[in-house]
């Protein structure tokens, strides 16, 4: 969701911001001022809004602590003077227990990536095997995931009750990775949203919708102006077009006059077509001249021909002699080579005997360990339960406590109640003997 609202463009944002200005007729009505999209508050004042505000600011400043957590870890020594032992304590229990969370997720990556280049025994026992122990240890991955939260929430505890130290640790912002701090920017960036979303009345927002439906109405007004521009310019395009084809026409007929120029030019080839031909004549009667001389020459060369090859000949006989001695010497080392490889596949054998009977007991130890493993879950279940029933009793005991306190203060305001009742009735006996008397004291009198 924070990521969503940071994507979204202020809904003030001008609509002609692509630069393209467009000649459209002016609105009658004047221009929505830009004043009233500023909320006119700048404080908030409802209770509600506060608390929202409040829970967000409290949640960037514990994302600023969490993201300074590695580098406490990794500089203990000089902070662990100023933020104390204790909270130096968890934060090295933290950092360690992410370690561990980083290197069984790094195995068993390195196991998947092992497991996919052997894709093609995937149908064998030992590859399922392997699968079912990563999914396996997949699982236990959970509990230390929720190690680390609670973690995580110690430490904040911790840095919430000394505000010494958790300033002290804030000001090593420049410490903090550019990932978290986009993300404090972006956490900042929505609180000033939702702050000017709460600071908007319902006035304000549908004098905003009405500055939309403006600007979209002119949208509107200037799409039609760019549809009329467009069919221009089809119009314009389409003259073009007319104006291409007539040049079009007229290059063709530029053609038609060239291929007329060519005929005429046929003449003048014919005239040197037969030159051409006198000029072979007088070539052909040398060219034989020269052949008689190059037959000659060729005499020569097969003569020397046949000396070269019978030279040759004596050499292919001796490459034949020491080509035989190279075969019988090849075939030795083939003999030589298949001996050697005869033992050293007994050796293979052998090792791959002592390796199925290593494989046999590493699977009986696998098989040990899903049971160690299984009873190990089993046994947390069971202190899980234990500690459920000690709390739920615990709880009990504080209602039974709670409630023993609230009779006890009732019986009591009865008791007192009960007292100032017979107290008021007392008064009201003597209150009327008194009246009495002075009404007889009156009739005497009288008589």
């Amino acid at each position: 969701m924070a990521l969503d609202s940071l994507a979204l463009a202020p809904l003030y944002k001008s609509p002609d911001g692509n630069g393209i200005r467009l000649m459209a007729e002016t609105s009658k009505k004047p221009a929505f001022p830009l004043k009233s999209l500023v909320p006119s508050k700048s404080k908030l004042t409802t209770i509600e809004t506060k608390r929202i505000l409040s829970v967000l600011d409290e949640t960037i400043h514990k994302v600023e602590l969490v993201s300074l957590l590695s580098f406490a870890a990794s500089n203990n020594e000089g902070l662990e003077g100023m933020l104390g032992e204790d909270i130096m304590k968890a934060v090295r229990e933290n950092e360690d227990l992410c370690q561990q969370l980083l290197d069984k997720v790094n195995y068993l990556q390195d196991e998947a990536m092992r497991l996919q280049e052997k894709e093609e025994f995937k149908d064998e026992g030992w590859f399922r095997d392997r699968l079912l122990s990563i999914q396996q240890q997949k699982s236990h991955l959970l509990p230390l995931r929720q190690q680390i939260k609670e973690s995580t929430k110690n430490i904040l505890r911790l840095l919430l009750n000394n505000p010494q130290a958790a300033r002290l640790l804030q000001m090593q912002s420049l410490a903090r990775s550019a990932e978290a701090q986009s993300f404090i920017d972006s956490l900042i960036e929505l609180r000033g949203f939702l702050l000017e979303k709460l600071l908007t009345s319902p006035m304000e927002a549908r004098d905003k919708a009405y500055f939309i439906q403006d600007v979209t109405r002119q949208n509107k007004r200037n799409q039609e102006v760019i549809d009329a521009l467009e069919s221009e310019l089809a119009k314009s395009l389409k003259n073009r077009d007319a104006e291409v084809q007539k040049e079009n026409s007229v290059i063709q007929e530029l053609k038609n006059h060239l291929h007329q120029v060519l005929r005429f030019s046929e003449n003048s080839l014919l005239r040197m077509k037969h030159e051409a031909e006198k000029q072979q004549k007088a070539d052909f009667r040398a060219s034989q001249a020269r052949v008689a001389k190059i037959q000659q020459e060729i005499q020569q060369l097969r003569s020397q021909f046949y000396n070269l090859l019978m030279e040759n000949r004596e050499a292919e006989q001796a490459l034949r002699k020491k080509k035989y001695k190279v075969e019988t010497e090849i075939e030795n080392w083939i003999q030589k080579y298949d001996m050697e490889m005869s033992e050293k596949q007994d050796q293979y054998e052998e090792l791959d005997i002592i390796h199925k009977e290593e494989k046999a007991q590493l699977e009986q130890l696998k098989y040990r360990h899903n049971a160690l493993v299984e009873e190990f879950s089993q046994i947390r279940a069971e202190q899980e339960i234990i500690s459920k029933k000690n709390l739920e009793a615990q709880e009990e005991m504080m209602r039974m406590v709670r409630a023993a306190t609230l009779i006890q203060a009732v019986w009591k305001g009865y008791l007192v109640r009960s007292m100032l009742r017979s107290k008021k009735r007392k008064r009201g006996k003597g209150n009327a003997k008194v009246k009495e008397k002075a009404k007889k004291g009156k009739a005497k009198g009288k008589r």
